[in-house]
């Protein structure tokens, strides 16, 4: 499958220094939250997925296993999986989160069959995919959840690029479970919230997705 423009960018050396810039520790990672959002990640978490029943979850565009690493210590998640596109990152992944299956994949053409999962969730993933390819990349994760789709993204109403290290065509905010309910009826929205930065007025939001048939 021929790599988008945004594939080749993380594939590259820029992606390698994503990796060395981000070394977060699960308690790192509910530090950073607590910093940014004036909640931890474990808390935001436990709101939207604490009480659920889930096996094998995949996490589409894993990096190097920071949100995998971080839900093994504070949920009751059976299997992991991970895909990504980045060589070095999957490297990374294997080494810091044994437990889980990692292999290098596309969000565009996930490498497992449909209803594989309880759940497919992403974290700072559908933001990088540009507006011309998002549905694709919606339809390869509805397509391979039986039951649940998690997010937690950059919030806008709309459409929103966003300059990313200097570059153009690699960062977009936008309302993506809206887009995901307004392509595909078998979803339907279990909750949403949106979370502020601390000082600032851009928001995230996490929401939680299930299919209906």
């Amino acid at each position: 499958m021929k790599m988008t423009a945004q594939e080749k960018l993380w594939s590259s050396d820029f992606g390698k220094n994503y990796n060395r810039r981000n070394k977060f520790t699960p308690e790192g990672t509910d530090l950073y939250y607590k910093e940014n959002f004036g909640v931890t990640k474990s808390k935001m978490n436990s709101e939207f997925i604490g009480k659920l029943k889930l096996g094998k979850v995949l996490e589409a565009g894993c990096n190097v296993g920071v949100q995998i690493a971080h839900l093994k210590n504070t949920s009751t998640i059976g299997d992991f999986y991970g895909i990504d596109i980045q060589e070095d990152a999957i490297l990374k992944a294997r080494k810091a989160v044994p437990f889980a299956n990692v292999i290098t994949g596309s969000i565009l053409d996930i490498p497992f069959k449909d209803d594989y999962f309880d759940m497919v969730f992403t974290t700072g993933v559908l933001i990088h995919i540009s507006p011309d390819d998002l549905v694709g990349a919606m339809s390869e994760i509805v397509r391979c959840s039986k039951k649940y789709i998690w997010g937690f993204e950059y919030y806008s109403k709309k459409t929103v690029e966003i300059d990313y290290r200097g570059k153009k065509g690699y960062l977009w905010k936008n309302d993506f479970a809206r887009v995901y309910l307004e392509n595909f009826p078998q979803l339907k929205l279990v909750k949403e919230k949106k979370f502020k930065y601390v000082g600032s007025e851009n928001e995230d939001t996490m929401f939680l997705l299930k299919k209906t048939e």
